[in-house]
């Protein structure tokens, strides 16, 4: 039945269509332009807010909270310069399809006219990071237009921003309807793309099958692993995943490696590639004399399904379609003793296989540790099962809010966050919000003092050993960021270690102890 106000905002009929369509927590950084939603919000005790103090907290943690929960979260931002902030968590979560409905409050329609200093193109400056874009033009048809809003998020999925001028917030849209949102299902794949692929598992060529989005998912997974144990195919997934279940007795499946002299050697037998919700790797960047596709020249590209398809679906077709025998059972990870730390001076190794050995059973881990967490898919192989999220377009700042958002939307789970201290300060105010929401994340600074990638960039572009100028440009001392220190000031309690059993010790401590806390690891 209908949803009518008798007497309501435009902002109200827009808070309580987000929440008839199950839309119940709102990220936010306001601005004036934006008062009277947040008036409206104030109302509507079942909307739950959360402030950033940067708009790329408020936009990471969206992305993080909608991975885990599998639903949009509405964010609420300032104007075009506020989405502007967010912006590079937005090409993130457009990168990880993470469906977010992106309010963004615009001055009064007529007062545009006047190039007041905030004036900006907000649909200009949207349109890159969203899959769709709208301006509500008057405060009838708010309803309908968040309603499609959610829908787009939905069914993108991705990143549907819908901009809210101010007189459209505050006008009288008494008697409005709340709109529900009509979501198509997933697509199904067709018999046609069931029998390519299957030929092709059949032919004896070297075969990778790359998967992405919800063939990532446990259940999914297991399917996929069947047929590649029966048709002899290799199994990895696609490098810009939005969550991977794994861990013991989950798929111990690979991933595509970052580097690309790596990634084209692991690659290079491959004859031909079956896309399963992924698509064809790329290298990160362009190098001089360096081809742009791990994939080997003349590899066959299969497209069985594409990410917005039914994957598990498609999965289960194509298991059907070769007639894989009950017999055959997926690869699992299995209980392993992990590699041998020495004690003494802490290392990037020494963490991560510590963090699989200590993992609490259905912890989430976010993954930002950038060059220093190369190897942390196979160092924590034998790990307790976990959902794995990762920076997906490599717009570094996303760590810390997306262990942010994924704690909001799981809070009986434990968070643990593995940052580059580089990366961390994009958006460290991130952690004043894991204390104000008392959130169960971990956060681990891999504090090397420097931008450790970039140190590796400069010699794989063929730019020479870093002088003078380049090392200013690349070190992060002189002074030394003081982390437990910043994490004190947002409230969060904070330690630093320097060897293998301090670390230990601490993480051990962080993981049995509720609330965020942050270990800084000097490695």
């Amino acid at each position: 039945m209908p949803i009518t106000s008798p007497s309501a905002t435009g902002a109200d009929i827009l808070c309580d269509t987000l929440l008839a369509n199950d839309v119940d927590v709102c990220f936010a950084n306001p601005g004036t332009s934006e008062m009277h939603f947040v008036a409206a919000l104030d109302r509507k005790p079942k909307m739950r807010c959360v402030l950033g103090l940067f708009e790329g907290v408020v936009t990471g943690a969206a992305d993080g909270y909608s991975r885990m929960a599998d639903k949009p979260a509405a964010t609420l931002l300032h104007l075009g310069p506020g989405m502007v902030n967010g912006l590079a968590n937005l090409h993130n979560a457009r990168r990880a399809a993470s469906p977010i409905v992106n309010i963004v409050g615009d001055h009064a329609t007529y007062h545009v006219e006047y190039d007041a200093p905030l004036t900006s193109d907000i649909e200009g400056l949207a349109k890159p990071m969203s899959a769709w874009v709208r301006t509500i033009s008057a405060s009838s048809k708010v309803a309908s237009d968040t309603a499609q809003a959610i829908a787009a998020a939905r069914s993108a999925p991705g990143v549907a921003t819908l901009i809210l001028p101010a007189d459209v917030a505050w006008g009288d849209a008494a008697g409005s309807q709340v709109s529900m949102a009509q979501t198509p299902a997933p697509a199904q794949v067709s018999e046609a793309a069931i029998k390519s692929a299957a030929s092709a598992l059949r032919n004896g060529k070297k075969t990778l099958i790359l998967l992405g989005g919800r063939a990532l998912r446990a259940s999914a997974l297991e399917t996929a692993s069947r047929i590649a144990q029966a048709s002899g195919a290799r199994l990895i997934a696609e490098q810009t995943n939005n969550r991977v279940e794994r861990g013991v007795g989950r798929v111990a499946i690979e991933r595509i490696k970052f580097s690309v002299d790596a990634g084209c050697a692991d690659l290079a037998d491959i004859e031909q590639t079956i896309l399963i919700g992924g698509k064809v790797p790329a290298a990160f960047f362009a190098y001089p004399g360096k081809p742009s596709t791990l994939l080997p020249a003349g590899c066959e590209i299969i497209k069985l399904a594409a990410l917005n398809d039914d994957l598990a679906h498609a999965l289960e077709w194509l298991a059907e379609e070769l007639a894989v025998p009950t017999s055959v059972k997926p690869l699992l990870d299995t209980r392993t003793q992990p590699p041998s730390l020495a004690e003494g001076k802490l290392t990037a190794t020494a963490v991560i296989v510590t963090v699989g050995r200590l993992l609490p059973e259905n912890a989430i881990v976010c993954d930002e540790s950038v060059s220093s967490g190369r190897d942390m898919f196979s160092l924590t192989l034998g790990a307790a099962p976990h959902d794995f999220l990762q920076i997906t377009g490599g717009a570094i700042g996303q760590g810390i809010p997306l262990g942010t958002g994924a704690s909001i939307a799981c809070p009986d789970r434990k968070v643990v966050c593995v940052q580059a201290d580089g990366a961390a300060m994009y958006t460290l105010q991130g952690l004043w919000t894991q204390a104000r929401e008392k959130l169960n994340v971990v956060t681990i600074i891999l504090s090397n003092r420097s931008y450790a990638i970039l140190h590796g960039e400069l010699k794989n572009v063929g730019a020479g050993a870093p002088g003078h100028n380049a090392r200013r440009m690349l070190d992060l001392e002189d002074p030394a960021l003081d982390w437990v220190s910043m994490a004190k000031g947002m409230g969060v309690e904070a330690v630093s270690v320097s060897s293998v059993n301090t670390f230990a010790d601490a993480l051990a401590t962080a993981i049995k102890q509720e609330g965020p806390f942050l270990i800084e690891a000097l490695i």
